[in-house]
C-alpha cells in the first residue's frame, strides 16, 4: 500500500511538472504573438519568477492597463540587481509609474536610470503659465460603446474608428473587436453629440485587418487611412505586423482604387495620415529604417500628378529616441502630435510645434487638462472656431472627447544668474537691463546677494538682456518670444572683468582697478602733452573706445619738490591736460574725470631726501578704473 502511494505521489509530481512546463510554454508562445490578454492569463497563475512577472506586466503594459502592469514591474524592480534591469524595463516601469500617477518615483527612476532629469510637479505648473490655451474638454463617445479614436472630417460629417462592431472577430492583442472606420454627425450647440453614427464604408472595412485614422482632401474625392496588412513579417523571431496607409478614391459615390501608398512596404509600418491646408504635403508616422526611435514623423510632398516624393523625417526637434505618432497639421502650420519620449505625464501626451524659417522648432507640451496621466493622441482642431477633438484613454477605454479651447493669459519673462565668467562665482549688484528692438529699457533689476534676475517680457517681441557690473565688460544677449513654443528663457550672463580680458588692467591690495601704462613725464613745471607721452595716451583711447561702457578717473601725482600749493595746482593741470587730449581724441568727456593730487600719495614715502629715480617714480600719472 505505502509503495502504491509512493506512486500515485510521483506520477502526480510529473504530472504537475508537466503541465506547469505546458503552460509556461503556450504562455510564451502566446506572448510572442502578441496575444497578450490570453498570455496575462497564464502568466497571472505560473511561478513568480523575475521573467514571468516582466512577461505579465508587459502584457497589461501594452493594453495600457497601468494599475496591474505597475504591481507586476514592482516586483521585478525589488527583487532584482538593478544592474540586471534593461533600459527597456526601466522606460516601462517609468511609464506605469506616471500612468498610476507615482510621479515622485518616476522622477526618480527617470533621472537614475534613463538619464533624463524630470520633475514633474514643476513641469505642472511652468505649463500653467506657458501653454497658449486652455482646453474644456468633453466626452463625445461614451455611449457608443467598444472603444473609439482617431477624429477625421468630411464634409459636414466626422469619420472616425471603433470597435463598436461586437460581430467583428477579435483582435488577440486585446481581446477586442477589429476597427472599423464610422461616421457621424457632431451636433451643434451647448449639448455637444455624436449622432447618426453608421459604418463607412463597405468598399473600405474589411474582416480580420483594422481600419482607422482617415484623413480626407477638402473636395471630398481622395481619403488616406490606415489598415494593417494580412501578412506579418518576421522580426528577430518574432511576428511583427506591418501597418500602411491606404489611398481610396471617390467615383459615382463608392470608394474605389483602395490600394497603398507608394512609400508604404511590407517591411515597415506607415500609419495616421495628415494633409497640411493646401493638400501638398502629407504628414505620417514610421518606424521605417534609419527612424530615431521606435516611431518617428515624416512627411512627403504630394505632387500635382498626385505622385509622392522621397519621405523626409521631422529631425530631433519633434523625434526622439521613442515613440511620435497621430501627426496633424492645422491651418496655421502648426504640427501638433503626440509623444512618449518628451517630458508630461504619462503614456502618450500631446504637443505643438510652430514652423520658423522652415524648420520646425522644439515642441511644447500642451498641458494638464487636455493631457492626462495615460494615453492622449489625435488632435484635430478648427482654427478658426477654437473647437476640435483628441482621443484618449483616459478613462479606460479609447474615446474622443470634443474640446473649446480660449487663449490662456500667459505670463511671459527671462530669468537667470550673472556669474563671473572666468570663476563662475556668482556677481550680486549686477544691473540686469531689458531693452526692446530699437534699443529702449523695458525693465531693469539690481540682482541681490544670490545673483538671480527676472524681468517680465510681452509675446511677439524681440529683445535684447545686458548684465552690467562697474569694472566688467556689460554682455548682451539677443532673443524673441515669437511664437515659438516657448515664452519662458532662461539666459545665463557670464560677464568678464576687465582684468581677466586685458594684461595691462590689473587690482591693487585694497581692492583698486587700475590700468598700467607707460608713466608719461611732462617738463618741469609744465602740462602740456609731449609726443611720447601722447604715444601712450593713444594706448589708453584705444582701450576707451573699445569698451565704451568704461569709465576712469586720470589721476596727476608730483614729488615733493616745491611747495605744496604749488604742487597741487600742477598736478591738477596735468590731470586736465591728460583728459583734454582724450577727449580730443573721441573719448567722452561724462566718461572721463581729472584729479591732482600734488605730493599727497607717493608711491615711495621718501620725502625731500629722495633720489631721482624715486623723486621720477613718484611723479606719475594713473588711470584709476570707476566702472
Amino acid at each position: 500500500m505505502k509503495t502504491l502511494k509512493l506512486y500515485i505521489l510521483l506520477a502526480a509530481l510529473i504530472t504537475g511538472t508537466l503541465c506547469f512546463s505546458q503552460s509556461s510554454k503556450k504562455a510564451n508562445i502566446l506572448y510572442e504573438n502578441k496575444a497578450y490578454v490570453e498570455a496575462a492569463e497564464i502568466f497571472s497563475s505560473l511561478a513568480k519568477t523575475a521573467e514571468n512577472l516582466e512577461k505579465l506586466g508587459d502584457c497589461y503594459y501594452y493594453n495600457s492597463e497601468f494599475d496591474k502592469a505597475y504591481k507586476a514591474y514592482k516586483q521585478v524592480y525589488d527583487a532584482k540587481i538593478n544592474t540586471e534591469l534593461t533600459e527597456d524595463f526601466y522606460f516601462k516601469y517609468f511609464q506605469v509609474l506616471k500612468g498610476t500617477k507615482n510621479y515622485e518615483k518616476a522622477d526618480e527612476i527617470s533621472t537614475q536610470h534613463l538619464n533624463d532629469t524630470i520633475n514633474t510637479p514643476e513641469l505642472k505648473e511652468l505649463l500653467k503659465r506657458i501653454v497658449p490655451y486652455k482646453y474644456e474638454l468633453k466626452n463625445l463617445t461614451e455611449d457608443v460603446g467598444g472603444s473609439s479614436f482617431g477624429i477625421g472630417l468630411h464634409g459636414d460629417k466626422v469619420v472616425f474608428a471603433s470597435t463598436k462592431n461586437i460581430e467583428n472577430p477579435n483582435y488577440n492583442w486585446n481581446g477586442k473587436p477589429y476597427l472599423d472606420l464610422y461616421e457621424g454627425v457632431v451636433s451643434k450647440g451647448d449639448d455637444i453629440t455624436l449622432d447618426s453614427i453608421q459604418p463607412f464604408s463597405d468598399e473600405i472595412n474589411t474582416v480580420k485587418q483594422h481600419e482607422s485614422n482617415a484623413v480626407f482632401t477638402k473636395d471630398g474625392k481622395t481619403m488616406y487611412f490606415s489598415r494593417n496588412l494580412k501578412k506579418r513579417i518576421d522580426l528577430d523571431s518574432t511576428k511583427i505586423a506591418v501597418v500602411s496607409i491606404f489611398k481610396a478614391e471617390l467615383i459615382d459615390e463608392e470608394w474605389t482604387n483602395i490600394e497603398p501608398v507608394s512609400f508604404s512596404s511590407e517591411t515597415y509600418s506607415t500609419m495616421h495620415p495628415s494633409l497640411n491646408s493646401d493638400e501638398t504635403r502629407l504628414y505620417f508616422s514610421s518606424d521605417m529604417p534609419n527612424t530615431l526611435g521606435s516611431f518617428d514623423i515624416f512627411y512627403v510632398d504630394v505632387f500635382a500628378d498626385h505622385t509622392f516624393g522621397t519621405p523626409i523625417n521631422l529631425g530631433e526637434n519633434i523625434n526622439t529616441i521613442r515613440r511620435e505618432q497621430f501627426p496633424f497639421i492645422a491651418a496655421d502650420s502648426t504640427l501638433y502630435f503626440s509623444s512618449n519620449g518628451k517630458h508630461g505625464f504619462g503614456g502618450l501626451d500631446l504637443f505643438a510645434s510652430s514652423v520658423s524659417n522652415n524648420e520646425f522648432l522644439d515642441a511644447l507640451n500642451l498641458g494638464e487638462t487636455i493631457n492626462s496621466e495615460k494615453d492622449d493622441f489625435a488632435f484635430v482642431v478648427v482654427d478658426s472656431i477654437n473647437t476640435g477633438y483628441i482621443s484618449s484613454n483616459r478613462s479606460g477605454l479609447d474615446n474622443i472627447y470634443t474640446f473649446q479651447r480660449i487663449e490662456n493669459e500667459r505670463t511671459y519673462f527671462i530669468e537667470g544668474f550673472v556669474t563671473d565668467k572666468v570663476t563662475g562665482k556668482i556677481l550680486p549688484n549686477t544691473t540686469v537691463t531689458l531693452f526692446d528692438k530699437e534699443g529702449n529699457v523695458v525693465a531693469e533689476q539690481l540682482v541681490g546677494e544670490d545673483g538671480r534676475y527676472k524681468l517680465p517680457t510681452q509675446p511677439s517681441q524681440n529683445y535684447s538682456v545686458e548684465g552690467f557690473q562697474p569694472k566688467y565688460i556689460p554682455q548682451l544677449e539677443f532673443f524673441d518670444t515669437n511664437d515659438k513654443g516657448n515664452i519662458e528663457f532662461n539666459i545665463e550672463l557670464e560677464i568678464e572683468s576687465y582684468k581677466d580680458a586685458e594684461e595691462i588692467v590689473t587690482d591693487d591690495e585694497e581692492g583698486n582697478t587700475y590700468i598700467e601704462l607707460e608713466n608719461i613725464y611732462f617738463d618741469f613745471a609744465k602740462w602740456d602733452i609731449k609726443p611720447q607721452a601722447a604715444r601712450t595716451l593713444d594706448v589708453l583711447v584705444a582701450l576707451l573706445t573699445k569698451y565704451p561702457r568704461m569709465e576712469i578717473q586720470l589721476g596727476a601725482h608730483t614729488d615733493s619738490r616745491a611747495g605744496y600749493e604749488f604742487n597741487m595746482d600742477l598736478s591738477e593741470k596735468r590731470a586736465r591736460a591728460t583728459l583734454e587730449y582724450l577727449v580730443e581724441n573721441g573719448i567722452p568727456r561724462a566718461r572721463l574725470t581729472s584729479k591732482g593730487y600734488g605730493e599727497t600719495k607717493p608711491l615711495v614715502p621718501c620725502g625731500e631726501n629722495c633720489t631721482e629715480t624715486e623723486f621720477s617714480i613718484n611723479r606719475r600719472c594713473e588711470f584709476l578704473i570707476l566702472r
